[in-house]
């Protein structure tokens, strides 16, 4: 009887192990295939907070994954928007004012009235990835189209 015991105690743990690898595998192949065919930037949110003294804004705080090569279409916020790159470098310019490319470290500000006409990962092998800190109106989108 014990060593029946034994025996089914560590074929459980032989088989729990097994399943525990497959599942630790499984998942992280499918996110690289994923991120590898992906064509749009990803947006993470990370703080949404009424602002202080304000009853009709927020502040919202997110991260912007840009894959190799992504380019936004022309766009507005009708926000203050500041931008901390992480990772990568990204080519940003609002019109009237001259490209800027920006490596980690590095920030871009964009006033309520700007449009944003480039906005685009500056490698086309690998990913860029930046923080934004926004303060917008409640309830307002995040990106406009613009022309």
């Amino acid at each position: 009887m014990q060593v029946k015991r034994k025996l089914l105690k560590s074929s459980i743990a032989a088989l729990a192990f097994a399943l525990l690898m497959i599942g630790a595998l499984v998942p992280t192949g499918t996110l690289r295939a994923q991120n590898a065919a992906t064509t749009q930037e990803t947006i993470t949110p990370l703080i949404t907070k009424d602002l202080a003294g304000s009853a009709s804004e927020q502040v919202l705080m997110y991260t912007v994954d840009f894959p190799p090569g992504f380019s936004s279409p022309i766009h507005r916020h009708n926000a203050q928007v500041s931008v901390y790159v992480l990772d990568g470098s990204v080519v940003m310019q609002v019109r009237g004012q001259k490209e800027v490319t920006l490596r980690p470290g590095q920030d871009f500000y964009e006033d309520p009235a700007d449009i944003h006409t480039v906005s685009r990962n500056a490698s086309k092998t690998k990913p860029a990835k930046f923080l934004v800190f926004m303060i917008n109106k409640k309830g307002a989108p995040l990106v406009i189209p613009a022309k």
